[in-house]
């Protein structure tokens, strides 16, 4: 996977469109002078959070004795899943409701990085060990366009209307379900494989 393929599945998970109705809402009830700082906070703490995944990861999956194969089966699926609310989104919202001023949930996690963006990046890492630095830059300029996007969530909201960013969000899903069937089918392989040279 090339670095501007890994930035674009990343960018598609994090969802930054279909986002937009959630932070508004979430939003909603803080001074709107406080409302630009907290949503850079949140974005600042995905951010943190992602990284620590991806350079963590690693160690994760060795402690707990996961096969590249099997993370890449995991995250087939759970980006499936994923992709199927994006295009069928329950009445709740994607991440559900929440009260109060927001601080790391539901804004930075999961909303910026859930479990499908941190099983991304995991996998990302665990599969190419030697390009942590390529893996850097995607995640950073996934993050980026998903930030300003975010940051400019009330004009876009306002300029697209729901129902395009609907129709983009469905747009949005069927690539990652595509996505997700293809890392799907890459660990079933790997597997194989290794299953029969064993």
């Amino acid at each position: 996977m090339s670095t501007l393929s890994a930035g674009i599945l990343l960018f598609l998970i994090m969802d930054p469109l279909g986002n937009i109705p959630l932070f508004l809402s979430l939003l909603r009830n803080v001074k709107p002078e406080r409302r630009r700082l907290v949503l850079v906070r949140e974005l600042v703490i995905a951010l943190v959070v992602l990284f620590a995944f991806l350079f963590g990861g690693q160690y994760l999956l060795t402690l707990l004795q996961l096969k590249q194969e099997s993370v890449s089966i995991a995250g087939g699926i759970v980006l499936f899943l994923i992709g199927v609310r994006m295009i069928f989104p329950p009445q709740e919202g994607i991440f559900g409701d929440a009260e109060g001023e927001p601080f790391i949930v539901p804004m930075a996690i999961p909303a910026v990085a859930g479990p499908s963006t941190m099983a991304a990046v995991m996998l990302l890492a665990n599969s190419h060990p030697g390009r942590t630095v390529d893996w850097s830059v995607a995640l950073f300029l996934a993050w980026l366009a998903a930030s300003a996007i975010l940051l400019s969530s009330t004009w876009l909201f306002r300029w697209l209307g729901t129902s395009v960013l609907t129709a983009l969000e469905r747009l949005m899903g069927m690539l990652l379900v595509a996505l997700s069937v293809q890392m799907f089918l890459d660990g079933v392989v790997a597997y194989v494989k290794h299953a029969g040279v064993g």
